[in-house]
This record gives structure tokens, sequence and C-alpha cells, in this order.
């Protein structure tokens, strides 16, 4: 996955796939899926048969998924399920959501949870995108409402009301996907940045750095709580990158990059933004898939040993 993603950037091609359904929920189900679950939804998955969202975060429940509210009670052959998603990504296009929910109320935060695959086309299921801070048309984040949805108990992944030990794998495809896009971004930012510049040498020690960690850890890390270093090191040195670079630019990095180049010049890269909306979009980096504070907090407990 990474040799492909690096190869994809080096040669500046943008990919459309559904990367949360296939580097996320396939890799979820694969992992937790009933053999059933793995031929009916994984291998559609793969083979962009069908596109799948993650629904986690709440209104209520960003960073702290244990505080998720949605209800799922099981009746009979199924669960019916009550509650709303947010910043679910992609969910407008999605045919099913891999979606976290409470199963039991009594239990103790961190468990009684459980996780259904649920199709978006079911009855009672609504989603309403919305634009991000950017104000960009490339819509993707959604709110997804769930009102009295019927969901059959088959698509129950992993056991009841154990679903904390699925939302930790899930969230460890989830790092792992970013971190690698992560090395993309500041691939590209590489490219673009003025190579005259003090700080383009800390740039490309961070793109080394983070790639030769990031081979490391998916080579067989010992800790999966490794994978918090990279999410928290890259995201982070995407933001840095692209405050340097706005620094540099002045008033121009406020502009479009087709704007202020010469005339009958147009930007090689299809997708440029001004580097104010670059360091802009590098905000939501720190915050998805955990918060750089709950990232530390994994790094100081899980890899450090240290107290509470």
């Amino acid at each position: 996955m990474l040799a492909h993603q690096e190869e994809l950037s080096r040669r500046r091609i943008y990919h459309s796939f559904n990367p949360q359904g296939v580097g996320i929920i396939a890799a979820s189900l694969l992992t937790f899926g009933t053999e059933e679950q793995k031929r009916k939804w994984a291998v559609p998955l793969l083979r962009a048969e069908i596109t799948a969202s993650l629904g986690m975060s709440e209104p209520g429940a960003g960073s702290d998924l244990a505080g998720l509210r949605t209800r799922a009670v099981l009746d009979g052959d199924h669960f019916v399920v009550n509650g709303q998603k947010v910043w679910t990504s992609g969910a407008h296009d999605a045919d099913v959501l891999l979606t976290f929910v409470r199963t039991d109320p009594d239990a103790p935060k961190h468990k009684g949870i459980s996780v259904l695959l649920i199709r978006t086309d079911s009855e009672g299921l609504a989603r309403r995108p919305f634009a991000s801070m950017t104000g960009t048309d490339d819509t993707d984040f959604n709110e997804v409402f769930f009102t009295d949805v019927a969901v059959p108990r088959e698509n129950l992944i992993g056991e009841l009301n154990k679903g904390w030990a699925v939302a930790n794998g899930s969230l460890g495809h989830e790092r792992t996907m970013l971190w690698i896009g992560y090395a993309e971004r500041l691939e590209d930012l590489l490219r673009d940045a003025p190579s005259r510049a003090e700080w383009y040498a800390s740039l490309l020690m961070d793109l080394q750095a983070l790639r030769l960690l990031g081979y490391e850890q998916l080579s067989g890390g010992r800790n999966p709580a490794e994978v918090s270093v990279l999410k928290l090191f890259g995201s982070e040195a995407v933001q840095r990158a692209t405050w340097h670079a706005l620094e540099e630019h002045g008033q121009d990095g406020l502009m479009h990059p087709a704007r202020t180049a010469p005339p009958n010049h147009m930007s090689h890269d299809a997708f440029a933004t001004s580097w104010f909306e670059r360091y802009a979009r590098s905000f939501p980096g720190t915050i998805a898939g955990g918060t750089s504070e709950v990232h530390r907090n994994i790094i100081a407990e899980r890899i450090l040993g240290l107290p509470r």
C-alpha cells in the first residue's frame, strides 16, 4: 500500500478510490469478520464493487469514542438503531457504514459497545453532507441520522458488547492510512517549497524520518501503539511545513498559485491551492484519527510506561 501511494505521489496522480473502505473497513472485516462477512462485504470492497464509510464520531464523542451514545437494541433477529454520527467522511457516497453503537447502556464506558455494518439505503437512515472550514467544493464530511433503523443481526462484526477491540483495530488501520497520506503530502510539499528556505532541510528530514519509521512499523512493529508516533509526527510535520511555506510567500501565499504565476503558466498540480488553504487544511490532520493530545497520552502510557 505504501509503495503504491508513493508512486502515485511521485507522478502526481491523485487517486479517488475509497480509501476508508479499503484501508480501514475491509481491513477490519478481514481481522474481525466471519468468513461469510468477508465474502459478502470485504471482497466486494477490495474489488471496488461497493464503497464504505466509518461511523465513529458523534457530536458528543469525537476523540472520546467510548462516550458514544448511538443506541442499538436487539429485537429478535435484528437490531434497532437510533442516534447520530458526524464527521463521517464519504458517507454520502457509501453503500455501507461500519457503525459503532452502544448495545449495553449499563456497562462501563469502554464496554457495552458493538459494531454493525449498516446499509446506507436502510429505511430511517439519512445522510447530510456539509463543507469543510476551507469552503472548497470537495465536500466530504457528513452528518448521519438513524431513526429506528433495522439492521440484521448477521451484520454484527465481532462479539456483542465487545466492540472496543474492533475499535482499536479499526483505529490502528485508520492511523496507518493517515500517516501514509502525510508522507504523500510532505513529498508534495517538498516539490513545491523553495529549496533555498532555511526550513527546507527540516522538511526533507521529516519526510525521510516518517518513511523510515513507517517502514519499520509496517514490517512488524512490536507495539501497536507505535503507529501513534507516526500519526502524531506526520500530522504535525505537515502543519509545520505549510506554516513555514505560508510565511515564506507572504501575501502571495493567500492567493491561488495560478493567480501569482507568470502569464500563460498554470500550476503543474491540477489540485493546487494557496499556501493559506494548505495550512488551513493541516488542522484536521491533527484531529482526525485521534487528536495530537490523545496520541501523546497513548505514547506516554503505552510506549514510555508513564503513569496516568
